[in-house]
């Protein structure tokens, strides 16, 4: 990872070990393990900085995880504190990105789902005030998995509503896909959805706009222009918004300073998202950019599921996006 630092989950002393902590020091040379011998080991729970020698960031961040014994032995807190101290250190190094491994959960026990659960709430509670590109780094896409019944429902909702591209479509699949992506800046195609229309009214309505009034009849504003008035209606921060939307505040700067600014489709969704939007509100915000939720996209059709059901946790859905092979949404 090219961040300006990296966690180690360490053992107490410091020097190595195996799993990521071997690697690490592998990796970044014998001068690595001189330092170490110098910090004195660390306590569970505690972190402290090196230098990152041959490795790409400036810093290594060692913590020492909690060993599972059941989960009565104070282990959840345990595991807090090494992701609130590391990021309270990287924060104090001066470091604005900043990368970890799933602590605990390799040969220390911590069950896999509850430690991405704790990393994910630390995480986010620290981005509260604080503002840093925080990665979690995963050994395998088992760990990412949502629950068997959120992932039944999904999939029953994309068994009623996706609809594969067929060759006699190329005219809609045109209007949903690379005829929306060249339209210019602040003109678009209006695609009004039910709350939970059937695969065919997602057709019929597409042909019906194809015939319709040209794009810029149909918005006079900006996608820029869109969200910021939205923002403001909303009652939220700039800082809140672009926090929630999981959205780099450079970034989100470009956005506000360019009113004519073009963004990618999945930016516009976190957006959507973070701006907790109807769904007829979050169609609005994507085809000022030129954009619409597509029936024969799957992610757009799993996007629409959490809409639906008011679920605008965007971890939860980056969650469930991963488990369907999707791209992310956010950052």
């Amino acid at each position: 990872m090219d961040t300006d630092a990296i966690v180690n989950a360490a053992n107490p002393s410091l020097l190595g070990g195996g799993g990521v902590d071997g690697a690490i020091h592998r990796a970044a040379g014998a001068q690595l393990l001189e330092e170490c011998r110098t910090l004195g080991g660390c306590k569970t729970g505690q972190a402290k900085a090196t230098k990152g020698y041959k490795l790409a960031c400036r810093y290594i961040i060692h913590t020492v995880g909690p060993i599972w014994n059941g989960g009565a032995s104070g282990e959840h807190d345990a595991l807090v504190c090494c992701y609130r101290n590391s990021l309270a250190l990287a924060k104090e190094l001066g470091c604005e990105s900043i990368a970890f491994p799933l602590i605990s959960a390799g040969i220390y026990g911590y069950p896999k789902e509850e430690a991405v659960e704790v990393a994910a709430q630390t995480i986010k509670q620290f981005l509260k005030d604080s503002d840093m590109d925080v990665y979690l780094v995963l050994f395998d896409r088992s760990v990412m998995a949502i629950s068997e019944k959120l992932f039944g429902e999904i999939s029953q909702f994309i068994d009623d509503n996706y609809v594969s591209s067929q060759p006699d479509e190329r005219r809609r699949r045109g209007f949903f896909g690379s005829m929306m992506s060249s339209a210019k800046t602040g003109a678009a195609s209006a695609m009004h959805m039910n709350a939970v229309p059937a695969a065919r009214a997602y057709m019929e309505e597409a042909a019906d706009l194809d015939a319709g009034a040209p794009f810029d009849e149909i918005e006079s504003e900006t996608f820029s222009q869109t969200l910021l008035r939205l923002i403001d209606e909303k009652g939220y921060t700039d800082v809140e918004t672009y926090k929630k939307a999981n959205i780099d505040r450079k970034l989100f700067s470009k956005i506000r300073s360019n009113k004519d600014y073009s963004p990618k489709k999945q930016t516009v969704i976190a957006f959507a998202i973070a701006l907790e939007l109807e769904l007829e509100e979050a169609e609005q915000l994507l085809r000022t950019a030129g954009f619409a939720l597509s029936p024969s996209i799957k992610s757009d059709v799993i996007i629409r599921y959490f809409i639906l059901h008011h679920n605008y946790d965007i971890f939860t859905i980056n969650q469930a996006l991963y488990s369907f092979d999707q791209g992310l949404i956010g950052a």
